[in-house]
């Protein structure tokens, strides 16, 4: 069976005495995480969960985070990870789109739920906290409490169409969609990553990608194999090395800019990485000196991947091979592509008008994948403009060569990389919207050499108002995540516009850009 139940139970039979888990505070084997996970399903049993139900997680990378979502697959319900980083107004929005029954809290992210925004949800709430750091007046129930008292549940055989996983990601309309990936998205895109990143039982894979991301399940192919999980619960350079080095970590996914801050670290030759084997990067691209930095200073391959929450997640790749002879050979064009399809993977590029295009030409990129949802949550009119004649398109641009490398070409609905978050330019103009001093707003992606990519706000003042750019981004946070406020702004006279009044974003792009 393609679902996450069989794969835990698997694992535990295949791999029973082998560890599941390596981390600060404690070790698991595979048979030991599966007796927690089945626990934890017990006690989301008792807080009222049962199969199809949704309960929301709100925490860092950490392997009680990754207990819950195991438990949810366990017992049949369904875990949706929140970003961390959305302010209180946009978790609220998550939580009602979901219609989630139960909030579970890391004990660091335990403020939030304490916000006004949050009120009606005190009462539903499972607090996590390290071992021996459960108070005794606590006003949540404990979780390491609640394991210890739990029986293991059994399992609950999902059907593979069943849904597994629910995700947030940007919508174009300024608020977020809930990705349904089932229970056969996840698992056929854990067997198709796995054999494309050479994955073996004893390695050792470190979660730096937010639990929040898609991108984190690139995990699956290492449950799969019966390999190690451990986690980074707060990205650093530092932090980042002194993982890699302290848990042996063989292989690990990170967005460029990660890899950028870690190779800037001073005392980078000082730990020891000789375990490690695997560079997996992805989210944006990476300029070619860094790539031949990486390369230098990392044991063992890089690989590049493309993909979308949409398609669980991963959809191409780029080896280590491609890697190698585009540095021996100076013909850098390959390192701007994203890579050939995974097995199982159907990529095709269309006009606008549904048509494949001639090998070379621009176009949408649709796919046909076991990996690819099965919709968004509540949302007929998105689905059925992503949804058409038996494919998804992605609304990415971009052509395919003659050997079948894929490469980006733009954004079609305007999404920035910025840091490897999604960010879509429409939702941050809708909250510069709010502000009274802003009569009109453009927001593109400029190239920053930290982030990749780093969010730019034209802004045209209006008449007699007089915002300042410190205006602009308080007000921004109050409504906004973080890493979705504009980093740099400008105020203008006047927005550059087509002949029918639309702002030229391009033409943003081009002024702005140095």
């Amino acid at each position: 069976m393609l679902t996450l139940v069989s794969a835990m139970d698997r694992a535990a039979r295949l791999y029973g005495a082998r560890p599941a888990i390596i981390d600060r505070e404690r070790t698991f084997t595979w048979a030991e995480f599966l007796d927690r996970v089945a626990r934890a399903a017990t006690v989301l049993g008792d807080h009222g969960l049962g199969p199809g139900d949704r309960f929301a997680i709100l925490s860092r990378n950490t392997f009680r985070n990754a207990e819950m979502v195991h438990a949810g697959y366990w017992m049949g319900a369904v875990p949706v990870p929140v970003n961390i980083r959305l302010a209180t107004p946009e978790i609220r929005f998550v939580l009602d789109d979901s219609d989630a029954k139960l909030l579970v809290v890391e004990d660091a992210m335990a403020d939030l739920a304490m916000t006004d925004e949050l009120a009606t949800w005190r009462g539903r709430v499972i607090h996590q906290t390290a071992d021996g750091d459960d108070p005794a007046d606590a006003a949540w129930p404990q979780y390491e409490a609640l394991l210890a008292a739990a029986a293991p549940a059994a399992p609950r055989e999902a059907a593979e169409d069943d849904d597994a996983i629910l995700f947030y990601t940007g919508g174009t309309t300024g608020r977020s969609k809930g990705v349904q990936l089932t229970h056969r998205n996840v698992i056929a895109n854990g067997m198709q990553v796995a054999p494309a990143m050479r994955i073996k039982f004893d390695d050792v894979y470190l979660h730096v990608a937010p639990m929040f991301h898609s991108a984190d399940l690139l995990g699956t192919g290492y449950t799969l194999m019966g390999a190690t999980h451990a986690f980074l619960p707060q990205f650093s350079g530092a932090e980042l090395l002194r993982a890699l080095r302290d848990y042996r970590v063989t292989q690990v996914m990170l967005a460029p800019t990660m890899i950028i801050m870690a190779l800037q670290e001073d005392d980078f030759e000082t730990y020891d990485l000789s375990h490690f084997r695997l560079l997996f990067y992805g989210s944006s691209p990476m300029a070619v000196e860094w790539i031949r930095r990486a390369m230098d200073r990392f044991p063992g391959e890089i690989q590049q991947g493309y993909g979308l929450t949409e398609t669980s997640p991963i959809l191409t790749t780029l080896d280590m091979e491609e890697h190698a002879a585009a540095l021996a050979t100076g013909e850098f064009d390959i390192l701007r592509s994203v890579g050939r399809p995974v097995i199982g993977v159907d990529l095709r590029i269309v006009s606008d008008d549904g048509n494949e295009v001639p090998v070379g030409e621009g176009g949408e990129v649709v796919i046909r994948a076991p990996n690819v949802t099965r919709g968004y949550l509540n949302r007929a009119e998105e689905n059925a403009a992503a949804f058409r004649g038996g494919w998804f398109h992605t609304g990415d641009v971009g052509r395919v060569d003659e050997a079948g490398y894929l490469y980006l070409l733009d954004r079609k609905k305007d999404m920035v990389i910025t840091g490897g978050e999604n960010v879509y330019t429409s939702e941050v103009e809708a909250a510069l919207y709010q502000h009274p001093g802003v009569h009109e707003a453009a927001v593109v992606g400029v190239p920053d050499t930290k982030y990749g990519e780093a969010l730019f706000a034209a802004i045209v003042k209006t008449p007699g108002a007089n915002p300042t750019e410190d205006d602009i981004i308080a007000h921004c946070r109050q409504r906004i995540g973080g890493y979705k406020v504009p980093r740099r702004v400008a105020f203008v006279d006047a927005m550059p516009k087509s002949a029918m009044g639309k702002i030229l974003k391009n033409e943003l792009r081009r002024i702005y850009s140095d």
